[in-house]
C-alpha cells in the first residue's frame, strides 16, 4: 500500500477489516461460539428479541459484545490522540497521555477504588466518574500552570509540566497503594489496564469522548500539518498556534481521561500505532488520523482477546499485552528508522 496510492479504497477495506476483527474477537474465547450464533444473538439483542437461556448468547450480549465494542472505542480514541500530540508537539514519543492528565484520572480511580465510599464530596460516585472529574481537574490544572510559566504554550514547556504532574500524581498512587490493604489486588490489576467489567454506559460515554475528540483534532487537520513542520511556519500561513494547541490539548486529553476512567492505564497504544499508521499514510494527517483510529480499534481489540484467552480460564491484564507487544513493535520502528537514515 503506497502511500501516493492511499485512497477511500483504502478506507473501506479498513471498514471491512474492522467488521473481520470485531467477529473474531466475539467469536473466540475460553467459549468458542459459531459465527451463526454470534450474528443470531447480536441480531436478537438489537431487535429486541429473546436471546434464549442459551450460554452463547448471554455470553455474546452481556459480557463479549460491551467489551469489544470498548476496546475498538478506546484504542482508536488512544491513536487518534497520539496522533495528534505527536504532530502538535513535534515529539515521536508523546501520546494522548503525554499532558499528564491520564495520571490523574488513574489517581481518582484509585482513590475511588481505596477508599470507596469514604471519599469526601465522592461518596459512593463509583470508579468512572470519579476518575474523569479528576481528569478533567488535573487538566485544568496543567493547563493553568503551563500558561503561567509559558504564556505561548511552547511544546517543551507543555511537556514538562506534563511529566512532572504525572510524576506527582504517580506518587500519589503509590503512596495510596502502599496503604490500600486487601484492596492491592484490584487497584494493581486496573492500573495494569483491564476491560473486563465494561458495559454498553461505558461504551455509549466511550462513543461519545471518540466523536468529540475525533471531530475537533481532524477539523484542525492542515493546522496539525503547519504546526508539525513548526510553529513559525504555522503562524506564516495565519494559524492561531496557541488557540489550536489548547483545542487539540483539551480535545486528547479529556477523550484520554475517559478512556483511563473506563480501561484503566493502557501503555503504548498512542505511541506506537501512530508510528505505523505514519509508514502507510504518511505525515498528512488529514489521512494519518481516520486511518490511525482503524488500527488503534483492531490493536486493541486483538491484545484484549490476546488477554483474555492466551492463559485461558485465567485473564492478563490488557496493558501488560500492549506494553509487551508495543516495546517491540517500537524498536523494530526505531531500528529501521536508524537503518534508513
Amino acid at each position: 500500500m503506497k502511500r501516493e496510492n492511499f485512497s477511500l479504497a483504502n478506507y473501506i477495506f479498513f471498514c471491512a477489516a474492522t467488521i473481520a476483527v470485531f467477529l473474531v474477537c466475539l467469536c473466540v474465547g475460553s467459549v468458542g461460539i459459531s459465527p451463526a450464533n454470534v450474528f443470531q444473538s447480536v441480531l436478537s439483542f438489537l431487535t429486541g428479541g429473546d436471546i434464549g437461556t442459551a450460554p452463547a448468547g448471554k455470553i455474546i450480549v452481556f459480557v463479549r459484545l460491551p467489551r469489544v465494542i470498548c476496546a475498538a472505542l478506546t484504542g482508536a480514541t488512544l491513536s487518534v490522540c497520539g496522533a495528534a500530540m505527536q504532530g502538535l508537539l513535534k515529539n515521536p514519543l508523546a501520546d494522548g497521555s503525554t499532558l499528564g492528565v491520564s495520571s490523574g484520572a488513574a489517581l481518582g480511580a484509585v482513590l475511588a477504588i481505596a477508599l470507596g465510599g469514604a471519599m469526601p464530596f465522592f461518596a459512593n460516585a463509583g470508579i468512572v466518574p470519579t476518575a474523569i472529574i479528576f481528569a478533567f481537574v488535573s487538566l485544568f490544572a496543567i493547563i493553568a500552570l503551563a500558561n503561567k510559566l509559558d504564556s505561548g504554550l511552547a511544546a517543551n514547556t507543555i511537556i514538562l509540566t506534563g511529566v512532572v504532574f504525572s510524576m506527582f500524581a504517580n506518587s500519589l498512587i503509590s503512596l495510596i497503594i502502599s496503604f490500600s490493604g486487601e484492596k492491592i489486588k484490584p487497584i494493581i490489576f486496573w492500573t495494569m489496564g483491564s476491560l473486563a467489567d465494561a458495559n454498553y454506559s461505558n461504551a455509549l460515554l466511550l462513543l461519545i469522548a471518540f466523536l468529540t475528540a475525533s471531530a475537533v483534532i481532524i477539523k484542525n487537520a492542515a493546522e496539525l500539518n503547519a504546526c508539525a513542520i513548526g510553529e513559525e511556519n504555522a503562524r506564516h500561513v495565519g494559524v492561531n498556534v496557541k488557540r489550536v494547541k489548547l483545542l487539540i490539548l483539551i480535545a486528547s486529553s479529556a477523550a484520554i481521561g475517559i478512556c483511563v476512567s473506563v480501561s484503566g492505564t493502557i501503555g503504548f497504544v498512542g505511541l506506537i500505532v501512530p508510528h505505523i499508521t505514519r509508514l502507510l499514510t504518511g505525515p498528512n494527517h488529514k489521512r494519518l488520523l481516520p486511518a490511525s483510529a482503524f488500527f488503534g480499534a483492531y490493536f486493541l481489540m486483538l491484545a484484549d482477546l490476546l488477554a483474555r484467552f492466551a492463559l485461558s480460564p485465567r485473564e492478563l491484564p490488557v496493558g501488560v499485552i500492549t506494553s509487551l507487544i508495543g516495546a517491540l513493535m517500537f524498536l523494530s520502528v526505531f531500528y529501521r528508522a536508524s537503518r534508513n537514515k
